[in-house]
């Protein structure tokens, strides 16, 4: 038996949705519902009645979902509690983060709080959005940083995990300039001349918000798609290249702008572009490391990032 499994049973307990609780735990409603099943396998009895809908739990389940939740908080106290016993945990802060934001926001984040409230350790595990929330959820971190965007939201509990802002960040298209400073490549491109592409993967987050902005567009996009990884810092150096047109983070890209390496690929300032939302996530309750509350009251504090 897995811990996971009785975290989607809880989950579902509480939503009393399959499709729901799939999207809360980050995976899909057919993975999610073979690990109710594998439950149930371990237990020896049915836990969910899937003859109502809402779902509903069964007598058996009932009296697991009452055990799940005393059994997941010790071992989250528990946890917590041995992680106390390693030295450098106790003044360190761990945080789950997203590559890209690794990269972009983290650095000049820290320097600026660095300035306010004087030395902080830290320790950054750099993710996928998927795994970054997972390591959050499954204890792993003791504070998430990610992106938010409206059509891709990280769906954590607020009643189980508390989030501050941080900040604002823009997605917007970039390509190398030609001799003449204009871009060598320009959305949207036309049906005979598509427009090269560096794409992120699918299933990347950065390029799901991507796929969001170019389904808002008021015209089409004619794009080949010629290039793609999951990764915004490989997308910036081919645009650098001159290989094509990629979506990116626009304080990625600060430093080539600024030196010319690339220019904005869209036809109109404030064009083809989404704003994301720079979050940070703790869990609620349970004994945070005395550093990691610490730090999360001084940025609440402060108000997210400072100026």
């Amino acid at each position: 038996m897995e811990t996971k499994w009785l975290e989607d049973f809880v989950s579902l307990a509480e939503t009393r949705s399959f499709s729901r609780s799939a999207q809360l735990r980050h995976v899909t409603q057919p993975a999610f519902s073979r690990r109710i099943q594998s439950l149930e396998a371990w237990a020896g009895v049915d836990l969910v009645d899937r003859s109502s809908y809402p779902t509903r739990l069964t007598e058996a389940g009932q009296t697991l979902y009452a055990q799940a939740i005393e059994i997941l908080h010790t071992l989250q106290t528990t946890r917590a509690l041995l992680r106390q016993h390693t030295a450098v945990a106790k003044d360190t802060i761990e945080f789950a983060v997203p590559h890209t934001l690794a990269f972009t926001f983290v650095p000049a984040w820290l320097s600026r709080l660095r300035a306010e409230l004087g030395p902080i350790k830290t320790r950054l595990v750099a993710l996928n959005v998927h795994d970054a929330v997972m390591r959050l959820t499954e204890g792993g971190c003791d504070l998430l940083l990610a992106y938010h965007h409206a059509s891709q939201p990280i769906e954590l509990d607020a009643a189980r995990y508390e989030m501050l802002p941080l900040g604002r960040e823009v997605l917007a298209p970039f390509s190398r300039p030609g001799p003449d400073g204009r871009p060598l490549m320009r959305l949207p491109g036309a049906a005979r001349a598509p427009v090269p592409y560096l794409a992120y993967a699918p299933g990347a987050y950065l390029g799901r918000v991507v796929d969001w902005v170019l389904r808002q567009s008021a015209e089409p996009a004619y794009l080949d798609r010629v290039y793609e990884t999951d990764m915004a810092e490989s997308l910036k150096a081919m645009a650098i290249e001159g290989h094509g047109v990629a979506f990116l983070p626009t304080s990625a890209v600060q430093p080539a702008l600024a030196d010319g390496r690339l220019v904005p690929a869209a036809p109109r300032e404030g064009t083809w572009q989404g704003e994301l939302d720079i979050r940070l996530y703790r869990a609620r309750g349970g004994r945070p490391k005395a550093a990691a509350q610490r730090f999360w009251e001084d940025v609440q504090r402060l108000g997210g990032a400072p100026p």
